[in-house]
């Protein structure tokens, strides 16, 4: 069985649409699959909307997003794990690449990645300098992950001293046990904290991550933890 993972907090506005892409690109890919969406401490039906659509939910209530991931880790009942954030869509091609990947021998790994929308010019050099950065060193960015049920517990899961860039731990950890894949095609994220934030918060958050000082507190995290959740331009 294949195992789709989404964390979600208060994601109304767009977790059926999900969760419905989820359930088309997982059918084109012919295995038997389940979706689990970790509703993790939502206030606005996130967790109805998600039965709805189709898929089991996992309640928690823990407003950690690498906790989440390992609550829907263990609940899972696949042999391959796809984790995938809740404001992201995963083509069926992608699936496929992916499971292949991991019965080709890859103990895990990722996807490209492009934006639901135009990005706001200031962000448009960081955002392009972060994602060649990852291709560059082979690492996965957080949106869309993957791995064999077995790296998964040989790592230990996600670290959980971490409140943001888990992936970046994660992509080390399944390197040190194995090959990483990145595979296409890419995956579609959304912009929506360019849209929900001002350019100063974003940088201010974006240097504060990158000197290590925000991760371990989820208080420093607006962007991932803040309430200004609802995109505007969807």
């Amino acid at each position: 069985m294949v195992s789709f993972i989404v964390p979600a907090h208060n994601e109304a506005q767009i977790i059926a649409a999900t969760v419905t892409a989820l359930h088309a690109s997982a059918r084109s890919a012919g295995d038997p699959y389940e979706i689990l969406v970790v509703d993790d401490a939502s206030t606005d039906g996130t967790a109805d909307l998600a039965r709805r659509a189709g898929a089991t939910v996992v309640p928690a209530t823990l407003r950690h997003i690498a906790a989440a991931r390992n609550v829907g880790g263990r609940a899972a009942k696949g042999d391959e794990l796809l984790f995938v954030d809740a404001d992201t869509w995963v083509p069926g091609e992608t699936v496929r690449a992916a499971l292949a990947a991991m019965r080709g021998g890859a103990a895990g790994g990722g996807a490209r990645v492009r934006f639901d929308g135009p990005v706001p010019r200031y962000a448009r050099p960081g955002v392009a300098l972060t994602l060649a950065t990852f291709r560059l060193l082979n690492m996965t960015v957080g949106c869309f992950m993957f791995c064999a049920r077995d790296a998964y517990e040989r790592i230990g899961g996600f670290d959980e001293r971490l409140f943001a860039a888990e992936e970046v731990a994660f992509s080390v950890a399944i390197k040190r046990i194995g090959r990483l894949a990145l595979v296409e095609p890419a995956v579609v994220t959304s912009a929506r904290k360019f849209r929900t934030h001002t350019p100063f918060e974003v940088a201010r958050m974006a240097a504060a991550t990158v000197m290590g000082r925000a991760v371990l507190s989820r208080a420093r995290l607006p962007l991932w933890y803040g309430d200004r959740r609802r995109d505007p331009g969807a």
